[in-house]
């Protein structure tokens, strides 16, 4: 940790704390990045999804007293396996694996867990998060299409969220501004919509896609991913007070916390 509490990364955005570190900050909010393996077009890397979510709890953790954990890397991104480099688990490991962590979560004193998505297709997020009530473990999961919207508008993203599916203008945006070593040319003129992608889940992207790209990544700029980020964590303090109630009123955005999103119920992001 710094002087001032902010936790450090690696430059691979895994946490750095120690388990001192930890016992001075007592969290009661644990975050965990989720995000996937999965082809992101020719210019994106494989881990795009795995670094925005990581980027993102970063920029969550810096803001709020919660505790950082590392990375899910491997998710369900079953839809993108014709594509060289995509890899998945199914379904039931990745739940088994966040119901793991919140237990082990619990044992050592952290009973609020927020899962911050970075792959649309991790539906089962969605279930684990439903099921967790009465479990022990108070559960979110984070950013919902709302927090997303929000974000949009404020970083003066082109692209709706139903065309800005997949390695497009909000994606691009996010790694141009935290990473732009990551980004490959080409992004200037990839361009591809297919905003009817109703037997998406039967067919798999490939059916609506051979670059693998569907969204607008030309319209993205490094300062469209600084804000969106921005009000991203602004959003999370609804979730902070709602998982939290005894530390909300030191974070930033309490004051207007519950008016904002009192009413999160766990919707899955809509971005894959």
């Amino acid at each position: 940790m710094t002087g001032s509490g902010t936790q450090l990364t690696t430059p691979g955005l895994l946490p750095l704390d120690t388990t001192e570190d930890v016992r001075a900050r007592r969290p009661g909010v644990a975050v965990l990045p989720i995000g996937s393996f999965e082809q992101h077009g020719p210019f994106l890397p494989l881990a795009t999804d795995t670094v925005i979510a990581c980027t993102i709890a970063r920029e969550v953790a810096a803001a709020y007293p919660v505790h950082l954990l590392p990375p899910l890397t491997i998710a369900c991104s079953h839809e993108h396996a014709a594509w060289p480099g995509t890899v998945s688990i199914s379904a039931v490991t990745l739940h088994a694996v966040v119901r793991d962590i919140a237990d082990s979560l619990r044992r050592s004193g952290i009973d609020a867990l927020v899962l911050v998505n970075g792959h649309g297709g991790n539906y089962v997020l969605g279930n684990v998060v439903q099921e967790s009530a009465g479990c022990g473990t108070r559960m979110a999961l984070f950013p919902a299409p709302e927090d997303w919207e929000e974000a949009r508008q404020r970083a003066g993203v082109r692209t709706s969220l139903l065309s800005d599916m997949h390695a497009g203008e909000l994606e691009t945006s996010v790694l141009l501004h935290a990473h732009p070593e990551m980004v490959r040319p080409g992004y200037e003129s990839s361009d591809f919509l297919a905003d009817d992608r109703r037997h998406l889940l039967t067919l798999d992207m490939s059916a609506y896609t051979e670059s693998g790209v569907i969204g607008r990544p030309s319209l993205a700029t490094a300062e469209k991913g600084k804000e969106l980020l921005a009000g991203l964590v602004d959003c999370f303090g609804s979730y902070f007070s709602i998982l939290s109630p005894e530390a909300a009123n030191s974070a930033p955005g309490a004051e207007d916390a519950m008016q904002k999103g009192a009413g999160q119920d766990g919707t899955e992001s809509s971005k894959p």
